[in-house]
């Protein structure tokens, strides 16, 4: 791994900007200690012992602090680190970091922290990535599934798997290198095994879909003509009125969206009623050509109509539009009459909330039908890169066995494999690769 980095001392608030009852500064590098001394005039801090007292600039106070020192190797970051923990006003965490600042420290970049954690190896790569997506997940389930990556859960199914190619690799060397002292290994043997960890690899990979899904969320669009309750459901569901409704034809001219939690991620889309008028203007027109657009993009399509006044022409022209696209039809207003389309139908009204538990439980349903699989952890776009390329690999090995292959040929694809397990964990990386995936992080971690 040809890493180069200097290892100075940086600091940055780990806390998000704003009023709250605490904030954090965070320092690590060599000259912690002697700064976080410095700066709250203490002759002592003890490792592993909370301090309190005060940060000065200068004579000058700034807050009464609880410091948390932290020695090498013991840390998160595997160096000296200071934790400050002050009161959480803006200006007040942000003296204390310029404080810091002035007495020879710099501004930690994107992700520092954690990039020294890897580099340092307090953590693997599996587990780095897994801290960014633990703070950006968008809900409690896929917090507990990067929680278990962080705890180590698939660096160690990918740590088995490697010891099993290795193993495997390391048998034909042998035979190779020492013809007379060791046989080569069978290639039933070989079959066996080059089988066994492909089918291992597809067990992790049959949850890339569902990974996907967890870590992004879906769409899903509300779609038909004007007035048949679009935004009158679309409030009913974030369970606040954050759409204009009114009787008016055309209210909604933009596409407006929101995210909800269901176990995944979902974007509700609000859209404009589609409609062919002479009275449609600019504004709606662009409005009716962004519904369309969401249609076509949105993952699971909400289509509603107003069931006191039928299937409508109109309805079915909109219809028609989106019938390939998963879906669910909604027969709204079903407190003035009407019938259902077809027996799935469900009859709802956004007045009586009629209907909207039923409703939720099959948008839920259809959701996590999209993610069915059983995963047990999640893996991101990178992984799942780098696990097909270790299959391919395995893949062209288990070929050349079955058809008795030279061992020093298939070792070529076993050492390829082994590679590819090695840049999910960050055995072999290169600066590129990880710079690219720290830059996603936040300063402060």
């Amino acid at each position: 791994m040809n890493i180069s980095q200097e290892f100075d001392t940086i600091a940055a608030i780990s806390t998000p900007l704003g009023t709250g009852g605490v904030g954090v500064v965070r320092i690590s590098g060599d000259k912690s200690f002697e700064i976080a001394q410095k700066i709250s005039k203490k002759e002592n801090l003890p490792a592993g012992k909370i301090c309190h007292g005060w940060i000065y600039n200068g004579n000058k106070k700034l807050d009464e602090v609880i410091i948390l020192p932290f020695k090498a190797p013991h840390s998160y970051s595997g160096e000296d680190v200071i934790e400050i923990q002050c009161h959480g006003g803006i200006h007040v965490i942000q003296n204390i970091l310029d404080t810091v600042l002035q007495n020879g420290v710099r501004m930690a970049e994107r992700g520092e922290f954690t990039k020294r954690a890897f580099l340092n190896k307090r953590m693997d790569l599996s587990q780095a990535e897994a801290v960014d997506d633990l703070i950006h997940s968008k809900t409690s389930d896929f917090a507990i599934y990067s929680a278990k990556n962080l705890s180590g859960t698939l660096a160690k199914t990918i740590k088995e798997l490697r010891e099993e190619i290795f193993t495997v690799a390391s048998r034909i060397v042998a035979g190779i290198d020492f013809p007379e002292d060791v046989a080569e290994p069978e290639y039933t043997y070989l079959i066996e095994n080059f089988e066994k960890e492909i089918s291992q690899i597809d067990k992790i990979l049959i949850g890339a879909k569902s990974s996907d899904i967890l870590r992004q969320g879906i769409k899903v669009a509300i779609v038909g003509r004007p007035n048949v309750g679009k935004s009158s459901l679309f409030n009913a569901l974030l369970n606040i009125n954050r759409a204009i409704v009114t009787d008016i034809a055309g209210t909604t001219r933009d596409v407006i969206k929101e995210n909800i939690d269901m176990g995944i991620p979902v974007t509700l889309i609000d859209t404009a009623g589609i409609r062919k008028d002479e009275s449609v203007d600019k504004v709606e027109e662009i409005g009716i050509e962004y519904s369309k657009q969401s249609a076509q993009e949105a993952d699971l399509i909400l289509f509603m109509y107003a069931a006191n006044e039928g299937f409508t022409k109109e309805d079915k022209e909109i219809y028609e539009i989106i019938k390939d696209k998963k879906h669910i039809i909604l027969a709204n207003k079903i407190d003035l009459g009407g019938n259902k389309y077809t027996p799935q139908t469900i009859e709802i009204s956004t007045v009586s909330n009629k209907g909207l538990e039923e409703l939720k439980s099959e948008i839920k349903s259809t959701v996590l039908d999209m993610s069915s699989e059983d995963i047990e952890f999640v893996t991101n776009k990178r992984q799942q890169t780098c696990l097909i390329r270790c299959r391919e690999s395995l893949d062209r090995a288990l070929k050349a066995a079955q058809v008795n292959e030279l061992q020093d040929m298939i070792y070529i694809d076993l050492k390829s494999a082994l590679l590819a397990l090695d840049e999910i964990t960050g055995e072999v990386i290169t600066d590129d690769i990880l710079n690219n995936i720290f830059d996603h992080f936040c300063i402060g971690k």
